[in-house]
This record gives C-alpha cells, sequence and structure tokens, in this order.
C-alpha cells in the first residue's frame, strides 16, 4: 500500500474555482500552467498542478481572480480559500525534517511506588541542521498544513524503538492515531524494526496520544487490536472525567490509563481533584488496567496518589526528560 503522505515529496494542489471573472480566465490559466510543465490534470472548472507552480499560480490570482472564489484541497481533503496555500508552502520545511529523520529522543523515567524505575516514556525532540531545536507544537502544527503527519508520526515512532535498545525498561512511544491509515501497512515497519533490533514487544506500551479527540473509536479500536495481536502493550492518555464514555473505555480495554496531570497537580489538597482521582482509579481497576499519575511536580499529590492505591507515577519529581544516552 502507497499514498503521498507515506512518501515525502512533492505536494499536488486540486484547484477550483468559481464566479464569471474567474470562469472566463480559466482557460488561459490552463494553457499557461500546461505550457510551464506545471499542469498534471483537467476537469471541468477543476485541475490539478504541482507544488512548483503554485506560488506563481497565488501571485496571479491576486492580480487578475476574484480570490475569495478560488479554492484548493490536499489529497481530497476538504475545500479550502486558496490564499490558505500559503501555509501549505511556508510549511515545506518540515518535509526536510522528515526526508532526513531530524528527530531524537529523550527519555523521562516512569516509577513504582518503591521509586524504582518502571519504565522510560521517549519524548521526540526535534533539530535544524544548525542544531537549534523546533518545538513540537511548531512542527506538529507544519506537518498538518502539508498532510504530513503519517510521516513524521513514523519517523517518531521508529525513533523510540531504537531507542528502547538502550534499556531493558519498558518503554512508552506516543503515537497519533488520526495519521495512521490502516495498522496493517503503517505499523508493518514498526514491528519489523522491533524485530530486528531484538526489542520483545511487551517492552514497547503505545501510547495513544489526544485520547478525548478520537472521534473514529472503530478506527482506533483496530489500531489497538494490530498492537495486541503482535504482543505490544498499550495506553491511554490524559484520561479524566471528561473521557468519552465509560463503555468506551471498556471496549478498549488498555493495559494502562494515564491520568491527566491537571487532575493531579494540586490533588492531596483539593477533594474536588481528589473525587475524580479516586474515580479513575476505580475505573482501571475495574478494567484491569495498571492507574499511572503523570505531571507529578510536588512531593505530597506523590504521596496521596501513592497511599490511595496508584501504582505508577511520572512527573519532574522523578526527573525531567533527558538523551537517551544518558540512561543508565
Amino acid at each position: 500500500m502507497s499514498c503521498s503522505a507515506c512518501v515525502v515529496g512533492s505536494l499536488q494542489f486540486e484547484i477550483k474555482v468559481e464566479g464569471e471573472r474567474n470562469l472566463f480566465i480559466f482557460p488561459e490559466v490552463i494553457e499557461h500552467m500546461e505550457r510551464n510543465g506545471e499542469l498534471v490534470w483537467v476537469d471541468g472548472d477543476s485541475f490539478m498542478i504541482k507544488e512548483s507552480g503554485m506560488r506563481d499560480f497565488l501571485d496571479f490570482c491576486r492580480d487578475h481572480m476574484e480570490f475569495e472564489k478560488v479554492f484548493f484541497r490536499l489529497e481530497g481533503k476538504k475545500w479550502l480559500l486558496v490564499a490558505e496555500a500559503e501555509e501549505v508552502l511556508e510549511s515545506q520545511w518540515i518535509d526536510e525534517v522528515i526526508r532526513k529523520e531530524l528527530v531524537t529522543c529523550h527519555a523521562q523515567p516512569i516509577i513504582d511506588g518503591a521509586g524504582d524505575v518502571y519504565a522510560y516514556e521517549m519524548l521526540a525532540r526535534f533539530y535544524r541542521e544548525d542544531g537549534t531545536m523546533i518545538y513540537p507544537g511548531e512542527i506538529f502544527g507544519a506537518a498538518r498544513k502539508r498532510d504530513r503527519l503519517y510521516a513524521l508520526d513514523r519517523i517518531c515512532r521508529m525513533a523510540a524503538v531504537r531507542a528502547a535498545a538502550f534499556t531493558d525498561k519498558k518503554v512508552f512511544i506516543n503515537f497519533i492515531p488520526t495519521s495512521i491509515y490502516s495498522p496493517e501497512y503503517c505499523l508493518r515497519s514498526t514491528t519489523l524494526l522491533a524485530d530486528t533490533l531484538g526489542v520483545h514487544p511487551d517492552r514497547l506500551v503505545f501510547e495513544v496520544v489526544e485520547t478525548e479527540n478520537v472521534e473514529d473509536t472503530d478506527h482506533l479500536k483496530r489500531i489497538l487490536a494490530f498492537y495486541k495481536e503482535k504482543g505490544f502493550r498499550y495506553a491511554l492518555d490524559d484520561v479524566g472525567e471528561g473521557y468519552s464514555t465509560l463503555e468506551l473505555l471498556a471496549d478498549l480495554q488498555p493495559h494502562y490509563m494515564k491520568l491527566d496531570m491537571k487532575y493531579v497537580q494540586g490533588v492531596a489538597v483539593d477533594p474536588q481533584k481528589q473525587q475524580t482521582a479516586s474515580a479513575f482509579l476505580a475505573e482501571a481497576k475495574r478494567l484491569g488496567s495498571v492507574p499511572l499519575a503523570e505531571g507529578i511536580e510536588a512531593e505530597e499529590d506523590f504521596e496521596w496518589l501513592k497511599a490511595n492505591g496508584y501504582q505508577l507515577f511520572q512527573g519532574y519529581l522523578f526527573g525531567k526528560p533527558a538523551p537517551v544516552g544518558q540512561l543508565a
């Protein structure tokens, strides 16, 4: 199976025009694009052009067409005003980051009640070729604009699996469910790499990022079923009182459930947070999931959570993310 999101190459923009003025000039636009070798196809009032011709087309639109009546889309997704294509073009730098895999992993410890390291969460860090860091929000935003989310998520997963070879502990690996087209195809490289490196599947815990924002729950179930079939574990992050339904949690049967840090920080003195944390714990126990509290920064919150039955803990209190090479 192949798709443009899996291979980082130049984009192709599907263009649609409306309005009498735009339709009048349309034939000349097509003739120009064809003459310059930028036209991919034309069908009625729509056409597709290569990315190399998009800036020139935008300039022409601003000068000679009704700008607000020209639209574009990528990979058959929703139509957007052509003005928004500028952001897609300006985000082209993300392609280089992905092609050259300019990503590394930092590890943050997850401890048990005795204070021993149980696992590490692998957190992606991105760097430009000059060594300057790119913040996650910036890089994932650019990937979304250019429809590169799958490719970016893939290099992060692969880097995390490689990092697992540096420790004998379990490793939590983030992934974005909406970036995965088909688990049978998109996750095959992950399983093959784990086999090649001799990393046993039960040491890898795949953590669903933005759990509460997942809309296609059937797709998520397929992904998690694939992981389970291959012997991997999986976790749901940021679970709290706002999580969709108890029925969905029961369907997903996560091996680990991570309590959102907004219910963790200050839990020792906040009765409302204590109520949420206790309800979460009861649900985790009912499902047979291991409860994990994340974002712990205060000793008193750690002691309260531990005393009330939480099993795993993560946060700056126990260690900040550090380069994988520093793992003991």
